[in-house]
C-alpha cells in the first residue's frame, strides 16, 4: 500500500528546497521503513542541492538521521519493528573482496534499497541512499544500526555522518593514541568531531586551525589545547606555528577536514617524521596538489584518506552511543539548534555563514 509523507526535495540545481508530498513504498526483500525522528543538516545535502555530486534530480535530501523501524521486508533479521536505529550509508555486503579479506569497514559494494521513493510518479534520488528529511524513509536493512534507545534522537542521528567521519578520522584512520600530538585543519562539525576523538584517545596536545575565531572557540570546548587563526597566514607560517607548539617537531597526526590543496600542504609539512596525514575534507574533482617526491619519501609515515571515518556501523555506532550515555563523549555540543522540516533552506544559509555546527530537523 505504501505511505504518503512529507519530505524535503531539491528539484533543480541551486533552487531552494521545498517540502513536498512523497510516496514511500512498503519494504521489499531486505528493506525496512524507518519513521524518522531527527536528521542533521549536513554540508553533503547542500552539495546535492547545488548539483555538486551528480545531476540526478529530484533529490530527497537528508541522511544524518535516527528513528524507529516501523516495517520490515521479507528476509530482514538484523532489526525488528520498534527498534531505535541510526541510519548509515555503509550497508556492508559481506561478499566483496574487502569484506572477504576481513576488512568490512572498507566494503566496496555497499548497497541501498532497491525500490524507489517517488514524487508525482517520478523517482527520487535519496541523498547517500537514505533521504531522511522526511517523516518516513525506505532503506536497505543493513543501513539501519540498532543503538540504545536512551539517547536523544537529535544527538544519535549525528553519528550517522559528520560526527562519525571526524571521530573515525582520528580514532580509526589516524590511529591517535595516548600521548600523541594532533592538529586539525577546519573546525566545523567534522573537524570538531576529530578533536573530540583525539581527546577521547588521550592525545596530549590538540591544535585547532581555522580562519574563524568562533569556530576556534568551539574547538576548545571539544578539547583543543591550542588554536591557530590561519587567516592571512602563508602555508609556511601556519607550519611554523604548529611546530612552535610541538617543540619544533610537528604533530604525530595531522587531520585535514577542509579539502583544499593549501590546507593539505600545511598538514603534510606540519607533521613530525613518520607522522600521519589524514584527509577527511572532501575536495572537488578539479583540485590538484604538487609535493616534492623526496619529501614524501624522506618524511616517512603515512598519507591516508578517511572514508566515513573508516567506520563499521555495527561496531562503532553502539559503542559511541554508550560512551555518550556514560558522559565520556560530548555529542550534545554539536547541536546548535533544533528546527522543523520547513527550516532546511534557512539552515543551509546559516551553515554557509558558519553560524552553526549542526541544525537538526526534528520530525
Amino acid at each position: 500500500m505504501g505511505h504518503e509523507v512529507h519530505g524535503v526535495v531539491a528539484r533543480g540545481k541551486g533552487a531552494p528546497v521545498s517540502v513536498e508530498n512523497i510516496f514511500v513504498p512498503d519494504p521489499g526483500a531486505g528493506e525496512v521503513v524507518v519513521d524518522i525522528q531527527a536528521c542533521g543538516v549536513c554540508h553533503t545535502d547542500l552539495h546535492y542541492r547545488e548539483g555538486a555530486i551528480n545531476d540526478e534530480f529530484p533529490f530527497l535530501l537528508g541522511h544524518e538521521a535516527a528513528g524507529v523501524v516501523s516495517q520490515l521486508g521479507p528476509g530482514v533479521s538484523n532489526v525488528k519493528e520498534g527498534d531505535f536505529v541510526i541510519l548509515n550509508w555503509r550497508a556492508v555486503c559481506g561478499q566483496c573482496r574487502s569484506c572477504l579479506r576481513g576488512r568490512p569497514q572498507y566494503c566496496f559494494a555497499t548497497h541501498n534499497a532497491k525500490q524507489k521513493m517517488t514524487i508525482e510518479g517520478v523517482d527520487l534520488s535519496p541523498a547517500l541512499g537514505i533521504g531522511a528529511f522526511a517523516e518516513k524513509t525506505l532503506v536497505a536493512a543493513g543501513q539501519a544500526t540498532v543503538v540504545n534507545n536512551a539517547v536523544e534522537p537529535e544527538v544519535a542521528g549525528l553519528i550517522g555522518c559528520g560526527v562519525m567521519a571526524g571521530l573515525g578520522a582520528a580514532l580509526n584512520t589516524g590511529g591517535v593514541t595516548r600521548g600523541d600530538s594532533v592538529a586539525v585543519w577546519g573546525c566545523g562539525g567534522v573537524g570538531n568531531a576529530a578533536i573530540e576523538g583525539a581527546r577521547l584517545a588521550g592525545a596530549r596536545a590538540i591544535i585547532a586551525i581555522d580562519v574563524d575565531d568562533r569556530k576556534l572557540h568551539w574547538a576548545k570546548d571539544f578539547g583543543a589545547t591550542h588554536s591557530i587563526n590561519s587567516a592571512g597566514l602563508s602555508n609556511e607560517e601556519v607550519v611554523a606555528a604548529v611546530r612552535e607548539l610541538t617543540e619544533g617537531n610537528g604533530v604525530d597526526v595531522a587531520i585535514e577536514a577542509v579539502g583544499l590543496p593549501d590546507t593539505y600542504e600545511q598538514a603534510f609539512f606540519a607533521r613530525d617524521l613518520a607522522g600521519t596525514v589524514v584527509l577527511v575534507g572532501v575536495p572537488n574533482p578539479e583540485m590538484r596538489i604538487d609535493l616534492p617526491l623526496i619529501e614524501v619519501f624522506g618524511r616517512g609515515g603515512a598519507l591516508k584518506s578517511s572514508w566515513y571515518g573508516d567506520c563499521l556501523p555495527s561496531r562503532d555506532f553502539p559503542m559511541l552511543i554508550d560512551l555518550y550515555l556514560q558522559g565520556r563523549l560530548e555529542l550534545g555540543r554539536f547541536v546548535s539548534e533544533k528546527i522543523d522540516i520547513h527550516g532546511v533552506e534557512d539552515a543551509f544559509h546559516k551553515m554557509e555563514r558558519g553560524e552553526v555546527l549542526r541544525s537538526v530537523v526534528m520530525i
